[in-house]
């Protein structure tokens, strides 16, 4: 089976929040698989698909923010989120984290 990703992806575990933005419904999750264009989320609550999203992702002090849209859900274990429109600032802080994943 050929690889479609089109972002190399990490292991990296940061905790993560999200909010479904007209409910204002939030739950905590944390990623477990991270890329510049997406992440997997681990959570019993996954949200359903197509929903547009604001996340919160933190590693150590720094946080990293954006709107992400959930492209896939499995019940009881988490969903699969599509970044949307990530300002610059935020990308340079995923591309420091993932530097430092690179350095081990």
């Amino acid at each position: 089976m050929a690889e479609r990703r089109a972002a190399p992806r990490y292991a990296l575990v940061l905790t993560a929040e999200v909010v479904e933005p007209r409910s204002r419904a939030k739950l905590n999750a944390r990623t477990s698989d991270i890329s510049r264009t997406g992440c997997y989320l681990d959570t019993l609550n996954p949200m359903g698909t197509g929903m547009l999203l604001n996340l919160r992702l933190q590693h150590g002090d720094e946080v990293f923010t954006t709107k992400a849209r959930v492209v896939y859900e499995s019940p009881n274990m988490g969903m699969g989120v599509q970044f949307v429109d990530v300002p610059p600032d935020q990308m340079a802080i995923l591309d420091r984290w993932f530097a430092e994943q690179d350095e081990f």
